[in-house]
Parts: C-alpha cells; structure tokens; sequence
C-alpha cells in the first residue's frame, strides 16, 4: 500500500522561534540498535537507575492500578505535596508538582518570559535550559565552565550583570556531574539580580548529597530575601522514570500559584503521585541506590581514566567522558557492540559523550567497547 503523502505545514504557520530549534536527542532507539548489534542492549543514555524502584512504591502502583484509572487522577497532588512538605519541612502551598521536572522548566518559561527576556544557563548544559527558553522568544546566554569543569566565578559575574530575567543552573550539572560548593552557590546569589528568577535544578542531588561540597540549596536560599525555585525529581535515583512525576519548591506560594495557573489539569497521574509518596518514604532504597551507585562512579572513571581517557569529576549515576574523537562516530561503533550513550554535540564538547552507569557487568562492557574504539582511532 502506498503511503499517504500529507502536505506540508505552510511556513508561515509555524512560528520563527519554533522552526529554528533543533530536536531534543533522547539517544539512539534501542530497538535500532538491537538490530544493528544482533543481540541485547546496554541502555547509557538517559541517567535511569539500574537498581529499580522501591518495592513499596511498586506495590502502590499496583494498588492505584487495581483501584480503577477510569477516574482523573488529583488535579493539585495533595497528598504528594504534603508528603514533600513534611520531608523538607517546608508548607505544602510552595511545592509545585509537574509531569517530570522537564515540564516544571517549560511551566516556568511559559510563565516568567517575554520575547527578548534574557536567560542565562551554563554550557555544557540540558538542552531544555536552552530549549524552552528559545520556545517563548527569549535570549539565551551560555555561561563556560572551567576547562576542569569547574565554576567560572567571573564569567558568571559578567553573565549575570547583562540583567537576565531568568537564570537555569543545574546543580549537579548536566552532563559533567560537577557540583558547585555552598560558597560558590553564594557568590551566584551574589550576582543574580533581584529581579530575575534563580532556578536551581537538582535533578541528581540525591546522588550529590553524599558529596561533603554540596550544599544544603534550600537552607542557602532561605537566608535570601528574593524570588528562587528549586527543582527535583523521582525519574533519577528514585527509579520512576516512566512514571513521570518531578516537583519544586518555590520561595514563595505566589510563585507556585503561577505555575499552577499556566499547567495542564491532571499533569501528573494517579500511579504516578501515589508511587512518589511511597518512594519517599522508602528511605532504605534511596540509600542503597546512592551507595551502590557510587561505588561504579568511582569504580568506572578510574577504569577510563588508566586507559588514557578524560573523565569529568560527577557526583552523579553518569559521566562525561572525552574520547579524542568525534563522538557521533564514536557512539555509532559502540551502537554495533549493542551500547547505547549519549554523544554530546554542544560546541567546544563534540568529542565528549556522556553514559549514565548501570550494573557492574553492563559497565565492564562499555568500558571495554569505549577504550577498544579509542584506542582504534588513535593507530
């Protein structure tokens, strides 16, 4: 049968910031890469935990389930936000919840931003730290690490005073696993202006919380008196990926009411909220996860780093890892071996690919395959 040829959409539907922006790059397709290799697949592109999630927010799945999904899930999460009001200690009206931290950061742009507000991210970054920004109109300013990976205390100054309206900053950072020190945190309060809106995304503290440089963001930001919001989520070392549930906590109830105003309804589902409540509680496997988690970070990076490689310093579950080569090609050969990473394409990173770490034999595989295609390029 002969497909349908759809026209296509006429160009002046689509607006000019939307046509000039590139495809998020969620990572090779498994299912292509299994048969290209012929056999199973070692999954490192997306920081998921190999550890699975909680036994007691797997039964809470089970349970929501079997009670019935015909019905709308909680529009406002009450229970899950009073649940992480009480483990921060902090009032349940200044957690926002979001289908995914992802849809917090587009939540937050499409609230804050104007066409030509300026943001400012650090580079090398999430690509919706640029992205979304990019949706709504915006100037986007990134600001370079240290060529250690490192803060780059007065490039941020000379960013920061520009006068953005929103400022992203991942702390762990995505992708290097960097994590910046309480007293560098202080010296980005410093220079924010008041008027612009910090967005801290912890999307891997867990990890980092074990790290002794790595502050305590809310008791930091409480002793400022400006609008800020930090980011979190149960995609990454609480293993719910696929249940999508991400959340914030806002400086004030103001800020999370406006969020509020610009979601959809039901953005998180039934399952979804009742896993979270439980996966918070299950303080034991977060642990575990964190600890076992560690142990291959440091574990991997000396592996690479004695076969000659660059390996950023990450207080995370992945590492970024320079290969001396262009790392589309690189992931292309590791793609034939049945290993999937993430191969970074930001400029002045393009021989850089980032691999989330999964169980110690999957991790032997890719540190094998990595340093045999190395080694190739360099005879």
């Amino acid at each position: 049968m002969n497909p349908v040829l759809l026209p296509a959409v006429p160009a002046p539907l689509v607006r000019a910031e939307v046509a000039r922006l590139p495809l998020y790059d969620p990572g090779a397709d498994p299912d292509e890469v299994t048969a290209l290799s012929g056999g199973r697949v070692i999954k490192l592109s997306n920081n998921e935990s190999p550890y699975g999630v909680s036994p007691a927010a797997a039964e809470a799945v089970r349970r929501s389930v079997a009670g019935g999904i015909s019905r709308y899930p909680d529009p406002t999460g009450k229970r899950l936000a009073a649940a992480i009001g009480t483990s921060l200690d902090v009032p349940a009206g200044h957690v926002v919840l979001g289908n995914g931290s992802e849809n917090l950061l587009e939540l937050l742009c499409r609230a804050v931003l104007d066409p030509g507000d300026l943001v400012v991210t650090q580079s090398p970054g999430f690509a919706l730290h640029e992205i979304f920004p990019r949706v709504a109109g915006a100037r986007v300013v990134k600001v370079r690490a240290t060529p250690g990976f490192g803060f780059d205390a007065a490039a941020w100054r000379d960013a920061l005073a520009a006068g953005p309206k929103l400022v992203f900053l991942a702390n762990p950072c995505n992708p290097t696993g960097a994590v910046l020190a309480a007293g560098e945190l202080e010296q980005v309060l410093a220079a924010v202006p008041i008027s612009a809106l910090l967005v801290l995304d912890e999307a891997y503290g867990e990890y980092a919380r074990i790290d002794p440089d790595y502050p305590d963001a809310l008791e930091v930001l409480r002793g400022h008196d400006r609008p800020w919001i930090v980011l979190r989520t149960f995609s990454k070392a609480y293993g719910l990926a696929g249940l999508r549930v991400g959340y914030g906590i806002a400086s004030d109830a103001s800020l999370a009411q406006a969020l509020d105003r610009v979601r959809t309804p039901y953005n998180v589902n039934q399952p979804a909220q009742d896993a979270a409540v439980a996966a918070l509680g299950d303080h034991a496997h977060l642990a575990d996860t964190v600890r076992r988690t560690a142990l291959e970070i440091s574990r991997v990076s000396a592996l690479l780093r004695d076969a000659g490689l660059r390996v950023a310093p990450s207080s995370t579950n992945f590492l970024f890892v320079d290969t001396g080569r262009p790392s589309d090609e690189v992931a292309r050969e590791l793609h034939r071996s049945g290993v999937i990473v993430k191969a970074w394409r930001e400029p002045g990173y393009e021989s850089y690919v980032r691999a989330s770490l999964s169980s110690p034999g999957e991790n032997d595989v890719f540190v094998r395959c990595l340093t045999e295609i190395c080694a190739e390029g360099e005879s």
